[in-house]
């Protein structure tokens, strides 16, 4: 999705409220057990492990459950079978979405997703023509207000990383990079002690769109949905 509409939702994630803890515990659990399963439960040599585990202890998600996950991942414990789909579509105002579901029910997934589209104007459809998928790491602007992190000195370094576009904002500084690159660029800042607020493979629009208001709050319902949607990890739109 947009730099605009991701830096929202990491804030509205940061505020998260009691009714929506289970959810969000339920979205990072599907995420640490599915990286457990496909790389092994270490998180020093299993990258996307480490960033669904960061994701947990961001979201305040108690160690114990953590740890359950990837047992669950690597066989220890008994557990549904998780898997990663991908929905695409076109929702309120003409909105391209691409849909990142990590579930253990791929029907309940698939109705749930294709009635959130009917249910808001929109339909399912190819539009990942329109993606490319990207390395994106952002950095919270507090991090540079508080003088942990100077774009101007860094933009080489970073830039010898593999980053291929560095864009800083009022929210914060977007880094993007080829998927290969990820690692390396997440490191970058690891080794700075620079707080990362998000750092993931996504879809990046290629050619955006701009709503009016009236089309925005539409949407936004939309997005809601999508947010409550326990079998919904990401999604990614073409608004600028």
């Amino acid at each position: 999705m947009s730099g605009h509409s991701k830096w929202a939702t990491t804030k509205r994630a940061k505020a998260i409220t009691d009714s929506k803890r289970s959810a969000a515990f339920t979205k990072i659990t599907n995420l640490i057990t599915m990286a457990a399963r496909e790389k092994g439960g270490d998180i020093n040599t299993n990258f996307s492990l480490r960033v669904a585990v960061e994701k947990g202890r961001a979201a305040n998600m108690p160690k114990d459950n953590i740890e359950r996950a990837i047992k669950r991942g690597t066989g220890e414990l008994a557990g549904n079978a998780i898997e990663e789909l991908y929905y695409e579509g076109v929702g309120p105002a003409q909105v391209q979405f691409v849909i990142k579901c990590v579930t253990d029910s791929r029907n309940r997934a698939a109705a749930s997703i294709r009635h959130a589209f009917s249910k808001h104007g929109g339909s399912l459809g190819s539009v990942l023509w329109n993606f490319d998928l990207k390395g994106i790491v952002r950095i919270d602007s507090k991090e540079i207000i508080d003088g942990k992190f100077d774009i101007n000195q860094s933009e080489l370094d970073l830039i010898d990383c593999g980053a291929e576009d560095i864009q800083n904002d009022a929210e914060g500084v977007t880094v993007i990079t080829a998927v290969t690159d990820l690692q390396k660029v997440k490191n970058f800042f690891d080794i700075r002690n620079v707080a990362v607020a998000s750092a993931d493979i996504e879809y990046l629009a290629k050619e955006c769109v701009d709503v009016s208001d009236a089309e925005m709050n539409k949407v936004e319902k939309f997005i809601d949905v999508l947010e409550d949607d326990e079998d919904v990890s990401d999604y990614f739109t073409n608004l600028k």
